[in-house]
């Protein structure tokens, strides 16, 4: 490959493949998975692009899950010591939090571990009042005493988290100053989360210090590895479905927490438009999780606080059981049911699944490298869903395996169907939490489905919804590695309790422009009746209070079903300024014969041979009728008895109910 030739090359890390993506001259030419490699992801990234002949990089953009997983304890990896520094007198606001039980009656219930222990939290005598009157200055003096003693606790990163910062940065930024002579890694609240709850910006201050060294030398790692391939600039998928540098990303770690699913939504939002459907469930099922979120006329849903870490019970996520981050994130929800998901039996002999998953190593049983436990993917196999010789690549599984695994908790087949109807249901309360508790109707939309996993389990899932079709992108095994190559950039800034809408969201335009060079925007408002406690985000299509005033009622009357006569309260404005990038041409690959083989699957007739299409090989316009199975590189699309799938002009899927 030559050096005029246009490289771009897109990296998707999971938590079991890392997927490549290589597009030159706006046209894709490789798509590859390679195992990932958990301790040092670059290298998982660097052996994929020697293994696909690149030798010369312009642009590289990736999405990856090393933020959550540090988070998560996961990998041996150690979160960073981090020291914190704050108001007199609210050395303990990040251990008291909001005293939310997530468990009542669970007497064995434990909060998350304190990210900064209490020897490591600090106060300075300054004051700053709720109109952002400085009552009391900082005195350097102060903080040179300050600085000696956390000088002996060897901090990696500091944070600094003052009352009522976001209205008057003033003391922050004369603390901020000192400490840059002596640390390396500084989180000030007023630039992380300027905005008011002094405990969620205090939390989402110290995860960003926390994860500062994390990802800044990751980052350096991984342009160090790039140098042979002309070190390109890096830019990384934010939680909000955008890309942004790597100089932000070593900044801002916190925008880069929930990197990788907001790719996949991203993708197929940009698919949906391009085919004309205006509302759909993306629903991206891996090899660890399933994850859900809905998009509409284009929209994807943004949410401003997320829990990081925490725990989710019927696809609901706990208050109080993980650290609040107050940043705009994709609404997603997330369950433990992914292809690499255990299949057990509790003590009364109930069968359960997850939240335990085998991973990549060992992996299901069906892998034949030591799992014993028997998963969703070996459930699968012995249904005759999935081919004993994995699509696309050489690797064989192993039926005579899982069946031994399944059939130590009962009649296999039986024990596969339980596990399969198990799977779906959880996968379906994903679903729902994004729909029916945010006031959305699922059946009006159309099930968008890609990862691994998610085209054997698609039609299924949108049975038990109630949904009448589903839709399987092209490549949906490295989806959301193609959906880095749709994105644009995408930088944030916010301010709380504006007094002027238009003129602050104007200030906050100047703002991006003058350092991003951002031209366009979008603009949201977090919102609330006088005396509620939390908030809806309302997308501001203008700048106007009366305007915003009336979305938001209109979107508190679809969500809890009535409205208040109280005055609304704009609590904090954001902007977002977006640069478009070019996107790859979409192709419709020429088709080869249609040849079909035959599988044995699992009917309600029992086992009968079924027909196997390959997909490369299907023109538009082709009609298959289920029950049939479609293979392909990296994933199976099942196709029920009562349903259709017609080959789409982009040469998607698409199932309907017959």
């Amino acid at each position: 490959m030559g050096f005029m030739d246009k490289t771009t090359v897109s990296v998707d890390i999971g938590g079991t493949f890392t997927d490549i993506v290589i597009l030159q001259n706006n046209k894709i030419i490789k798509k590859l998975k390679v195992p990932t490699t958990p301790r040092n992801p670059e290298i998982g990234v660097v052996n994929g692009i020697n293994d696909s002949g690149v030798n010369f990089i312009v642009d590289f953009v990736h999405a990856t899950t090393i933020a959550t997983n540090t988070l998560l304890g996961q990998f041996g990896m150690k979160l960073p010591r981090v020291a914190l520094i704050t108001t007199k007198g609210f050395r303990d606001v990040i251990e008291i939090g909001r005293q939310n039980r997530p468990s009542l009656y669970d007497l064995e219930f434990t909060r998350p571990r304190t990210i900064v222990p209490r020897q490591l939290r600090f106060e300075l005598d300054e004051r700053t009042d709720f109109t952002g009157k400085i009552l009391k200055s900082v005195e350097k003096n102060d903080v040179s005493r300050l600085i000696e003693k956390i000088r002996k606790f060897k901090p990696e990163s500091v944070a600094i988290s003052f009352l009522h910062s976001y209205l008057n940065d003033q003391n922050e930024e004369v603390v901020r100053n000192e400490l840059f002579r002596e640390f390396r890694y500084v989180s000030v609240s007023s630039s992380v989360a300027p905005e008011p709850r002094e405990y969620e910006r205090t939390s989402t201050t110290v995860i960003n210090g926390a994860l500062m060294p994390v990802i800044s030398e990751y980052l350096s790692k991984l342009r160090d590895n790039l140098t042979s391939f002309g070190s390109p600039p890096i830019s990384v998928m934010s939680n909000s479905g955008g890309l942004i540098d790597e100089e932000e990303a070593g900044i801002n770690p916190v925008a880069v927490i929930e990197s990788g699913p907001a790719a996949g939504v991203v993708a197929a939002s940009i698919v949906a438009a391009k085919l004309g459907i205006s509302r759909i469930i993306s629903f991206d099922m891996g090899g660890t999780t399933a994850k859900a979120g809905t998009v509409t006329d284009g929209r994807i849903e943004i949410t401003s606080e997320y829990e990081v870490g925490g725990k989710s019970h019927y696809g609901r996520m706990i208050k109080g059981s993980g650290y609040p981050v107050r940043y705009p994130f994709v609404d997603l929800a997330e369950v433990s049911a992914g292809g690499g998901t255990v299949i057990w039996l509790d003590s009364a002999g109930g069968m359960n699944i997850g939240p335990m998953s085998a991973g990549s190593d060992p992996g299901p049983v069906a892998y034949n490298r030591g799992g014993k436990l028997p998963t969703i993917t070996d459930a699968n196999l012995v249904l005759g869903i999935l081919n004993e010789k994995m699509s696309g690549s050489n690797f064989s599984l192993r039926k005579d395996l899982a069946m031994k695994a399944l059939g130590k908790l009962g009649d296999p087949v039986d024990v596969a169907l339980k596990a399969l109807n198990l799977v779906d249901l959880e996968m379906s309360r994903a679903i729902r939490m994004v729909t029916v508790e945010r006031g959305i109707d699922p059946s009006e939309h159309t099930l968008f489905a890609f990862g691994g996993a998610g085209p054997q389990h698609a039609a299924r899932i949108a049975q038990e919804m109630g949904l009448r079709n589903a839709v399987i992108p092209p490549d949906p095994g490295v989806f959301s590695a193609l959906g880095l190559l749709n994105s644009d950039w995408k930088y944030e800034m916010r301010k709380s309790f504006p007094e002027d809408v238009q003129k602050d969201f104007r200030e906050l335009e100047e703002a991006l422009e003058s350092r991003f060079r951002t031209k366009e925007f979008d603009l949201y408002a977090d919102c609330r009746y006088a005396g509620q406690g939390s908030e809806i985000t309302v997308k501001v299509s203008l700048p106007d209070r009366k305007k915003i005033v009336e979305e938001f009622i209109k979107l508190h009357r679809e969500a809890y079903g009535f409205t208040l006569e109280r005055e609304v309260e704009i609590f904090t404005i954001r902007a977002f300024g977006i640069e478009r990038r070019e996107k790859p041409a979409v192709e419709v690959v020429p088709k080869g014969i249609i040849s079909t083989g035959y599988r044995n699957v699992y009917s309600k007739k029992g086992f009968v041979d079924v027909p196997v299409y390959q997909r490369s090989q299907l023109p538009p316009g082709t009609i298959i009728e289920g029950l049939a199975l479609v293979d392909e590189p990296g994933s199976t699309t099942y196709i029920p008895e009562n349903w259709t799938a017609e080959v789409g002009k982009i040469g998607e899927l698409n199932l309907k109910v017959r």
